[in-house]
């Protein structure tokens, strides 16, 4: 992951997009300081899944700042954040679609044989393990609940 940003930076530097290099230089060292936070604790360097939740974070960070800058009237910055944003989606793995999303729910519930709302976590735990990075969690943790909640018709005797 570190080589694609570095040569995507490399890109970006020959094409003179400021913004572009400014932002994943911002990711690079974002990289660089958690190596070496792993190599102080033992660890060898950053597994890939957790430069995903960083970036996630960067991500909601912008998206954050967009709204405020919109509400403020600042377009210009609300753009800015808007660029940037699209820069770090290029590095995430690409999100499910809601229908998508719903049907791996439901499957995930029937796979694990879901009852009711105290398995919620059983469920969440099964969706986190087999598609970390692939969904938002808060919007799955959502629908499993809408559908544990939901009576199944199959059971109706």
């Amino acid at each position: 992951m570190r080589e694609h940003i570095s040569a995507s930076l490399k890109e970006a530097l020959e094409n003179g997009d400021k913004r572009r290099a400014a932002t994943l230089r911002l990711i690079l060292a974002a990289i660089k300081d958690r190596e070496a936070a792993a190599r102080e604790t033992g660890r060898d360097g950053v597994p890939d899944e957790e430069v995903h939740d960083f970036l996630r974070r960067m991500l909601a960070q912008r998206q954050e700042s967009r709204r405020a800058f919109e509400e403020a009237g600042q377009i210009d910055l609300a753009q800015q954040e808007e660029d940037e944003s699209d820069i770090i989606r290029e590095f995430l793995p690409p999100q499910m679609d809601d229908d998508d999303m719903r049907r791996i729910c439901a499957e995930t519930i029937e796979a694990i044989d879901a009852a009711g709302l105290r398995d919620m976590g059983r469920c969440m735990a099964a969706l986190k393990e087999r598609y970390p990075g692939q969904m938002d969690f808060v919007q799955a943790s959502c629908l499993v609940k809408d559908l544990l909640r939901s009576p199944v018709p199959d059971q109706e005797t």
